[in-house]
């Protein structure tokens, strides 16, 4: 079994928590044949929350999934395609989305309002609703991962991450998944994020904690600098593990739940980032020593989304002279004399001057899979952490030709 551990919290194999079902079916919704439209349910209504793009152009189903979940913190299924984004598609778009609301709630039997709506794929297309109505017709209970798939675009893969944590004696599970490889920049939080647990938490809170949190995951990764119109995370907590309800950031479990949720955002951001399209690295850059918090988290997120940095590593070329260039355009607080950087452990720059090192051990390391990237601005007690991907010549071909 695959386990990660950190802060007394453990990453483990995909499982759904207690009380939730899905399915994922493929309906024709784009020019592939791939699973393309599914739902996820709880069995009972779930406190939840959400994050969302902040894009101007806020596609339908982000913005009706937003107000729905803003009204009391709750809800029961999800509804989410593929292939279409439903993204400026005007007041027929915005009625597509209500009607796929609509459609779930009368199937599930419940409440309109526990009802979210997520879409992903191209820009300004309408969604073919004869294909949605008889979708949502199709859908049946699983307990396997095929929703997970159906929100696919150029994802090489599903994004999955889960915890399992003991919370007032009993297990709570913590899973989410994601999809996103292209349009990655966001600010929220094409990048959707769906997490589901078993624990019972109050609805405001769950919205405090996830805000908290989306802040140093899903808002710390980059693929190419654009911010999707569809971008969101929700989260679902249906209580169904029988654990003591959270109610406050005071309550002993708390602090468990955080960790938990945090370490299933956080590896859901570097499976997003590591999966970048064309990208053959994921690029990872901690910072120390940064006047605040919100400046090592802006120095850490511009390097990983310099083309320079990021065409550098593709090319397996040190050249830390495009680190420290980047470093000098943020709004950060710096030391210009006593900036260090060093590159898969190897010191680089010291005091803001270059070392010596070997250039040819230097490059093999950044043949890796996983290419990181530490630098201490020396101003401050502050640290920041950003994830992003090599730009390679195939970005720019699956991009050349993605509506075509």
């Amino acid at each position: 079994m695959h386990m990660i551990k950190t802060n007394e919290v453990t990453l483990t194999d995909f499982q759904w928590p207690m009380g939730y079902y899905n399915d994922g079916i493929e309906m024709g919704l784009g020019k592939s044949d791939k699973l393309d439209f599914g739902y996820l349910v709880s069995e009972v209504p779930a406190s939840a929350a959400g994050t969302y793009t902040t894009n101007k152009f806020q596609a339908a189903p982000t913005k009706l999934t937003k107000n729905t979940i803003n009204q009391d913190h709750k809800l029961q299924a999800v509804v989410m395609n593929s292939a279409c984004a439903n993204s400026c598609t005007g007041k027929q778009g915005e009625q597509n989305a209500l009607t796929e609301q609509q459609l779930l709630s009368e199937k599930l039997g419940i409440d309109i309002n526990l009802v979210g709506v997520a879409s992903t794929g191209l820009i300004g297309a309408q969604l073919p609703m004869d294909k949605v109505t008889a979708g949502i017709k199709q859908l049946s209970p699983h307990h396997e991962d095929n929703v997970t798939k159906a929100v696919l675009t150029t994802d090489k893969h599903p994004k999955q991450a889960c915890v399992q944590i003991t919370m007032g004696g009993k297990k709570v599970t913590i899973t989410g998944f994601a999809k996103g490889s292209g349009m990655i920049h966001p600010k929220m939080a094409t990048m959707l994020g769906f997490v589901t647990t078993d624990a019972g938490i109050d609805g405001d809170l769950l919205q405090q904690t996830l805000s908290d949190n989306v802040d140093t995951t899903f808002n710390q990764i980059t693929v190419d600098g654009d911010t999707s119109t569809n971008d969101m995370v929700v989260v679902m907590a249906n209580g169904k593990a029988g654990a003591p309800q959270l109610t406050s950031t005071d309550d002993a479990d708390y602090p468990t739940f955080k960790n938990g949720l945090h370490l299933v955002l956080e590896e859901l951001a570097k499976q997003i980032a590591a999966d970048g399209e064309g990208a053959t690295k994921l690029v990872e850059c901690n910072v120390a020593g940064a006047f605040n918090d919100l400046e090592g988290q802006e120095v850490a997120k511009a390097i990983v989304g310099s083309n320079l940095v990021k065409a550098a590593i593709f090319g397996q070329d040190p050249n830390w002279g495009r680190i420290i260039s980047t470093i000098g355009m943020t709004n950060a607080h710096v030391d210009i004399d006593h900036v260090d950087i060093e590159v898969n452990g190897i010191p680089m720059v010291k005091d803001s001057l270059g070392l010596p090192f070997d250039e040819k051990q230097a490059s093999d390391s950044m043949g890796a899979n996983k290419v990181t990237i530490d630098v201490d601005l020396h101003v401050g007690p502050a640290t920041g952490q950003a994830w992003g991907c090599d730009l390679t010549y195939n970005y720019v071909k699956i991009n050349a030709s993605y509506h075509t």
